[in-house]
């Protein structure tokens, strides 16, 4: 498997999966759009990732980026029809590079939950994973309209479209799976990052996010292994 991966920051990156990439010998290819880094050609690769980040889908004017970004994943999702994964960002932009609508939202940040829809609980990228499924949250956007014959498959209580899929092979997660242990702290020295958390759990917002981090980080690992799992299994396909 060769995967291609699209970064808006430094430390919004993999995470758990670098490891199970590692183990399983897959090659996957970063590009740093935020760093002026082009997509290169997408026929050599059998997935794409797309990572999260501080920007927004229609900050475009201010990350220029963000449109050939948006006509890379349409052309992989629609013409090449090879799965795809977006985490965060990359969920929001998998939805509006598809014609669905991304707008602010109720910001969630912390550890929470998120429950499948029937849908979800079918699904094969989901298989073998908790439901309720307990995550982390970051974000303060959200998809308020999912494209045309996307199907939704899990939601929070503030947030409606947790999990879409289009197609057998196109997939959103607004929360992040792939959390490590150390991704906390970094997501936290980005300005804007650090002013949601301030905002959404308070002056010692920070402590607390670590600690429920740490507390539920072997479950996390052991979600995105598995998440992974069913990923490989799909690009096998």
């Amino acid at each position: 498997m060769k995967v291609l991966v699209l970064q808006h920051v430094d430390a919004e990156h993999p995470g758990t999966f670098r490891d199970c990439f590692r183990e399983d010998g897959v090659h996957w290819d970063v590009v740093h759009l935020d760093q002026g880094d082009r997509i290169p050609k997408l026929a050599a690769y059998d997935c794409m990732l797309v990572m999260g980040g501080p920007q927004d889908v229609w900050e475009e004017d201010a990350h220029p980026w963000l449109v050939p970004e948006k006509a890379a994943i349409r052309q992989f999702v629609t013409e090449m029809q090879r799965p795809f994964l977006g985490i965060c960002l990359g969920h929001q932009l998998l939805a509006d590079a598809l014609g669905g609508t991304v707008a602010p939202g109720t910001p969630e940040v912390g550890v929470m939950t998120i429950a499948r829809t029937p849908a979800g609980q079918a699904d094969a990228l989901l298989s073998g994973l908790p439901d309720p499924m307990t995550v982390l949250q970051w974000h303060g956007a959200e998809v308020s309209e999912l494209p045309a014959n996307a199907t939704l498959l899990a939601s929070s209580a503030d947030c409606r479209v947790q999990a879409f899929r289009v197609g057998p092979h196109a997939y959103g997660l607004q929360c992040h799976v792939e959390v490590g242990a150390d991704m906390v702290d970094e997501w936290a020295a980005i300005p804007a990052y650090a002013e949601s958390l301030r905002r959404a759990l308070g002056d010692d917002g920070l402590a607390h996010l670590q600690r429920d981090v740490r507390r539920r980080q072997s479950a996390f690992r052991t979600d995105a292994r598995m998440l992974y799992r069913n990923l490989r299994r799909l690009v096998a396909r």
